[in-house]
């Protein structure tokens, strides 16, 4: 949250009255770092020496409209805007959100729900959600374990995995084809406070091994490695 309070503000309103108003509720929600200009020549000004990380343009300005100060602006940085406008036609929405504005704002509007939707812009724009990675799916004979679904499936027809059996086969399949310590498993299903799991891996394990073996007391995938740990054994390719 403190880095996103660091950010750079233009607000870019002819009117001195709602400038101020803007800028004073942004102050008092924790931003601090904040420009004021009246037109495009001072806006345009504002962003080559100052370099701000948003923008909020009003539409209509007294030396040419948001519309084209946005597209100025494009010509030398990329950063996020949003339109503040009297006017709420879809045309004008639609040719802000067309020359690549992120939002677009009709006034009047509410300052709270105007920082609502400055902070949203500037979370997707410096702070995107990471998309997860795909869980992997992999063949262990006529089995198919599925660790995205959580399921293996096969002649036994489709068995969900529980939390902890997922959690445990990840790790395994991670590290296919080598020994994982029990210590190892043990610390990636319960955490750092894993002593005395030991038991319950081992239950674990065996209902792991009846969900993917033909025959759970005799593996030929799950296979364990006295006094070291187990080895999930998968034929790459």
């Amino acid at each position: 949250m403190d880095e996103m309070m660091n950010k750079k503000i233009l607000i870019v309103d002819d009117e001195l009255e709602i400038r101020n108003m803007i800028d004073s509720f942004l102050r008092k929600e924790g931003f601090y770092r904040i420009y004021q200009a009246e037109n495009c020549k001072a806006a345009l000004a504002i962003c080559r020496s100052n370099h701000p990380d948003i923008a909020i343009l009003d539409v209509m300005l007294p030396d040419g409209d948001g519309f084209a100060l946005l597209s100025a602006i494009r010509q030398f940085a990329r950063i996020p805007v949003l339109f503040l406008s009297a006017r709420g036609e879809d045309e004008d929405r639609l040719l802000g959100l067309g020359l690549g504005a992120d939002d677009y704002i009709v006034k009047p509007f509410l300052l709270r729900e105007l920082t609502l939707r400055l902070m949203a812009v500037l979370r997707r724009v410096y702070h995107p959600i990471p998309v997860p990675e795909r869980q992997p799916v992999f063949q262990l004979g006529s089995s198919t374990v599925d660790l995205e679904s959580a399921a293996v499936s096969g002649d036994k027809g489709e068995q969900p995995l529980t939390a902890k059996e997922h959690t445990l086969l990840l790790k395994l399949y991670e590290n296919r084809n080598r020994i994982v310590t029990s210590d190892a498993l043990c610390q990636s299903a319960w955490g750092d406070h894993y002593y005395g799991y030991e038991n319950t891996l081992m239950v674990h394990i065996r209902r792991i091994r009846e969900k993917i073996e033909s025959d759970p007391s005799n593996p030929v995938y799950l296979l364990t490695v006295r006094g070291l740990g187990y080895k999930l054994s998968v034929k790459e390719g």
